[in-house]
């Protein structure tokens, strides 16, 4: 009997994991968006974007934020706009591109295609 409990001691003591250390929780990392974007397309407001690529084939209202999308051939771009602190006009703050198939793109190509749709 004494076997069984020092061997059923064992085995879950085997079972148990270490304690795992507190960390402070990490803030979303932020990373720039290229420099070629960040000049020409954030601080634009809504109507400055569908000027400049034509209607958005996607909107998305989420509270106080608005996604423009728009499509080309060869990728899509996200544009996330957010109320300005002064004024309360909705602005770019941040531009995602990417291929059709969800693969990383160049920001600049996508842009200047977009820009000039053949």
């Amino acid at each position: 009997m004494r076997r069984f409990i020092l061997a059923s001691t064992l085995i879950l003591s085997a079972c148990a994991t270490a304690p795992q250390p507190q960390h402070e929780p990490q803030s979303p990392e932020i990373t720039a968006t290229p420099r070629t974007a960040r000049i020409g397309l954030v601080g634009l407001t809504a109507q400055e974007l569908v000027g400049h690529f034509g209607n958005p084939a996607l909107q998305v209202r989420e509270g106080t934020s608005l996604k423009l999308q728009f499509r080309g051939r060869s990728c899509v771009l996200d544009a996330y706009l957010y109320p300005s602190q002064n004024g309360g006009a909705l602005r770019v703050t941040h531009i995602d591109t990417r291929a059709h198939s969800g693969a990383d793109t160049d920001q600049a190509a996508c842009i200047s295609a977009l820009e000039t749709p053949s």
